[in-house]
């Protein structure tokens, strides 16, 4: 059994400036890179950044984005045998700017990631069915990643789904009781049940409205503030890691990597939010997406220091 990512992938443009630009103003900037990402590659890396194997289930262009994707997927370890390259569609992009705050904007084209459909489903059914931690995004069509998720939940694997970008109208409670987890960040939960949580209990108020609308556990990332978690059986809040931050950009993504990596492994629920909170913080210290996933042992360091 093993961890599989169904999501997008891209090839991150990104530009680092003082402040981000005003509409309609023009800025210098300082640099700028380019580099895998969309928040399926991400959280692929994430998960072979700590050793352990990740299948990435997607689709690339036929493109020169998408070779260089497939290189630096092969690179950073990640098993590509079920990237599909389609003849059709443009490999995915995000132009995304950062400031010197370590804030960020993003603008995404889907491209191929928006092509994935039933067909990747059924291609690569045997990857699902042998799923123990499946983990989802909104980077592409919601229907192949629900698809996806029943079939692993079918064979006792669990599902995790980061809602981003979230839906303005929220998530139909049909599809939340599809999944077992959702890590949505503040954003993202106002969207989803009408709180913008600013502290735990705040926090603790949209974890339970997730839950009664069918998932059966609700993680909400507060950002520098920390994370909270809900089960029936347990809560919690883990405070935030003290790093020294340049880039949030891939902090959600790799958050979600160590979270998968440590219920691939049978932790506990707490003691699976704060390794994935320190692989969140981590990734804050380093620019890009990801290039920006911490190793096991850089984790283990940081979690033992508390």
């Amino acid at each position: 059994m093993t961890i599989t990512v169904f999501g997008s992938i891209n090839i991150d443009l990104t530009t680092y400036s003082e402040r981000l630009p005003k509409s309609g103003e023009t800025l210098h900037g300082q640099r700028y890179a380019i580099g895998l990402g969309g928040k399926g590659c991400n959280q692929a890396v994430a998960i072979t950044a700590l050793g352990a194997k990740a299948n990435l289930v997607g689709r690339i262009g036929n493109d020169e984005f998408g070779n260089n994707a497939q290189k630096l997927l092969s690179k950073f370890g990640v098993n590509t045998a079920s990237v599909h390259v389609d003849p059709s569609d443009a490999t995915g992009i995000a132009v995304i700017s950062v400031d010197a705050q370590a804030e960020n904007s993003i603008t995404v084209i889907g491209g191929a990631n928006m092509a994935v459909d039933q067909s990747d489903v059924t291609r690569h059914k045997i990857v699902f069915e042998q799923t123990k931690v499946l983990l989802l995004q909104m980077e592409i069509p919601l229907l192949a990643a629900l698809s996806a998720a029943d079939i692993v939940r079918s064979n006792n694997g669990v599902v995790v789904l980061d809602p981003a970008p979230a839906p303005p109208d929220g998530l139909d409670p049909a599809i939340l009781k599809r999944i077992d987890i959702i890590t949505p960040n503040e954003t993202e939960t106002e969207a989803l049940c009408g709180i913008k949580p600013k502290d735990a209990n705040q926090a603790a108020q949209a974890a339970t409205l997730l839950r009664a609308q069918g998932v059966k556990i609700a993680i909400i990332k507060l950002g520098s503030k920390g994370v909270y978690y809900q089960s029936e059986t347990e809560d919690g809040f883990v405070s935030a890691f003290k790093v020294d931050s340049i880039d949030t950009v891939a902090a959600g993504d790799c958050f979600n990597g160590g979270l998968a990596y440590q219920l691939s492994l049978g932790a506990s629920l707490g003691k699976a939010v704060e390794f994935a909170a320190a692989c969140g913080a981590l990734s804050t210290t380093k620019a890009g997406a990801a290039e920006s996933a911490p190793s096991l042992s850089d984790v283990l360091e940081l979690t033992s220091s508390v």
